[in-house]
């Protein structure tokens, strides 16, 4: 049997092995992997008895090809060490006790199997030529033998240097420009004006920022009779200028009474660019300033809850930046509260809503009497909690009707893949959501889903308080698993598939109060009364308080959390909507999503350009034949 054969045998089992590895992943079929092992183990054996049976240059070139097995088995080997494989054999995946190691090794084997299997294909090819000769042209499998090595080297170096350009990401903007459009949410803050408010264009006449600025006000001035612009040079009216506080052109200001809020955009086409890309965001942050009541957000502080900026050179938690950022762009104020600002006291009044974010470290029990009874009197509560730290904020939460589930969830399908290494199966994705206004903009947007990193669950208590409504608002997928055992694999019957609730929205009901009796005046005719209903306590939970820290905070949908939450949290659930921005922004998809474009790149499209190659050929051809075959007619 001539030795190419056991070459397609070999490359048949690393075929089912990468099924079996990282097409299907887990399940029954995940034992292809094992049939392709025997696969590559029946090639080398096959080797090793035409090497033995051979003589001279033959004899050496089978042991090339047996050594370059060997390598590529052993780089599959380092494959399984790294993986979750190891955690069913050691009770615990690499990484957990040897993080360097696991790393190094998830470098090292994918290196080692391409240099192994470009040196194969083209020593195979060199052979195959010269497998009938008298004698083995030892220079013709020697040269194949190191253009392989060299070419297999030299796609290690191209996936090094695409890995490091990932890393060390730097854009250049060429994409196509366009100006934000007013967005939905910014259509709603106008429609629902009361009063009038003045926006206040500053361009030079003939000014192309000044035709974009100008068309996008005209469009949302569409809205409402209470929105009034006016278009105006800062040379030719001075006057304008000092009333609007402008120092020259290029600004736009929004103004409502004496408050004046300026957005500067200036006039070069070029230079304002980004200020027009971001238009509607900085547009709808001064409409809120000037048309609402200000709205004060307090972080609670003191037991280890993420903070804008790292709390010292220790602490490598992600921070909350991004997180501070947005609301910043909706108009809240931000400050902290903790045991020193008063929390074991009593919430300020002032708190629109209280934000508890990552806390690592427990409540005092008067401060979650303090936090009780600001829901009580229709205070609004922003929770995200994290199943590593042992917080549950059991004492609140009973009040509330739900629990705090801390054991890690993971998913083998869903989730978030960088470097393939088992433990990513716990930065799962929540692509279920259900219609309550606290996530409407995930409908809204063709649902996108939410990432995280290790997240927990909530359950509702069987006997929740009756003044409390429950509804669940981010689901898991259904392939979503507790793992209870921290090993990253789904371990069956103890572990079970199933939906797990991610996000809680929670309305505490008023306490309802006697009508007081009917006052009257001096004449006897009964004053009404004043209205003096107390508000519903809201409260906001999330099982996750990675999804909004910095390094996960800008994928897919997490920042609408965030936006719609805290809109409801508000009452401001009417606003609601999605924010126009003309920024690129990365493009994420899911692990199936990942499979689909990498093997229709991979293979797909080199398919489509052979045969789309191989018909012109054969057309080509054709033509070429055709003006023979009709000379050959004439002579005959």
């Amino acid at each position: 049997m001539s030795g190419f054969i056991w070459s397609i045998v070999y490359f048949a089992g690393v075929l089912l092995i990468f099924i079996g590895e990282r097409m299907v992943g887990s399940g029954s079929w995940r034992g292809l992997g094992v049939a392709g092992l025997v696969a590559i183990i029946s090639a080398m054996i096959a080797r090793a008895v035409r090497m033995r049976n051979a003589q001279g240059e033959r004899k050496k070139t089978e042991l090339i090809f047996l050594t370059l097995y060997a390598v590529g088995l052993g780089a599959i080997f380092l494959y399984g060490f790294q993986s979750d494989l190891s955690a069913s054999l050691f009770g615990k995946p690499l990484e957990k006790d040897w993080p360097k190691l696991a790393v190094m090794l998830q470098a090292l084997w994918p290196a080692l199997f391409t240099i192994s299997t470009a040196a194969i294909a083209l020593t195979e090819m060199a052979y195959a030529s010269v497998a009938r000769a008298p004698e083995i042209d030892r220079g013709r499998i020697g040269d194949a033998l190191l253009s392989g090595i060299g070419l297999g080297a030299a796609l290690v170096f191209v996936f090094s240097i695409t890995y490091v350009a990932t890393q060390r990401d730097k854009k250049v903007d060429l994409a196509y420009f366009r100006t934000a459009k007013a967005g939905e949410s910014t259509h709603k803050i106008v429609h629902l004006l009361d009063q009038n408010v003045d926006v206040a264009l500053f361009f030079p006449p003939a000014s192309e920022v000044r035709d974009e600025v100008e068309g996008y006000f005209k469009d949302l001035q569409q809205e409402s009779t209470f929105l009034k612009v006016g278009v105006y040079d800062y040379a030719l009216d001075p006057q304008k200028a000092k009333e609007f506080g402008v120092s020259g052109n290029g600004t736009v200001v929004i103004a409502r009474d004496k408050r004046h809020e300026p957005i500067s955009i200036g006039v070069d086409f070029e230079a304002a660019r980004t200020q027009l890309r971001n238009l509607d965001k900085e547009v709808q942050k001064r409409l809120l300033l000037v048309a609402r009541p200000q709205r004060v957000v307090y972080f609670t502080s003191g037991h280890g809850e993420r903070t804008q900026q790292p709390t010292d050179e220790n602490d490598k938690r992600a921070t909350d930046k991004e997180v501070r950022d947005l609301l910043t762009q909706q108009a809240y104020q931000m400050r902290n509260l903790g045991a020193g600002e008063g929390l074991v006291t009593d919430v300020p009044a002032d708190a629109t809503v209280v934000m508890i974010l990552g806390p690592q470290k427990p409540f005092l029990d008067a401060e979650l009497t303090s936090l009780e009874r600001y829901i009580a009197r229709g205070g609004r509560l922003f929770i995200a909690l994290d199943p590593e730290s042992g917080v549950d904020l059991k004492p609140l939460l009973d009040k509330l009707g739900v629990k705090f589930v801390p054991t890690v969830l993971a998913n083998d399908q869903f989730h978030l893949s960088v470097s393939g290494a088992p433990s990513e199966k716990t930065k799962t994705v929540a692509i279920g959501f259900s219609s309550h206004p606290s996530v409407t903009s995930f409908s809204h947007m063709g649902r996108p889903a939410m990432v995280m990193d290790g997240a927990g669950s909530f359950e509702a208590l069987k006997d929740k308080p009756k003044d409390v409504t429950v509804d669940f608002t981010v689901h898991s997928p259904a392939t979503t698993w507790a793992d209870a055992n921290g090993n990253f694999t789904f371990d069956a019957p103890a572990e079970v598939r199933k939906t797990f609730e991610l996000g809680v929205a929670i309305v505490k009901k008023a306490p309802e109060e006697k009508a007081p009796a009917p006052a009257k005046d001096a004449a006897g005719k009964v004053i009404p009364p004043k209205d003096t209903k107390n508000l519903d306590g809201r409260v906001v939970l999330f099982a996750d308080s990675d999804a909004f820290s910095d390094h996960l905070f800008g994928a897919l949908g997490n920042p609408y959390f965030i936006y719609d939450g805290m809109k409801w949290l508000s009452g401001d659930e009417a606003i609601t909507g999605e924010v126009s921005s003309e920024t690129d922004v990365p493009i994420a998809h899911t692990r199936k999503q990942d499979v689909a474009w990498f093997y229709s790149t991979i293979f797909l499209a080199p398919l489509a350009v052979m045969g789309i190659g191989s018909v012109v050929t054969r057309r080509g051809r054709k033509q070429r034949k055709r003006p023979n075959s009709v000379h050959n007619k004439e002579a005959a």
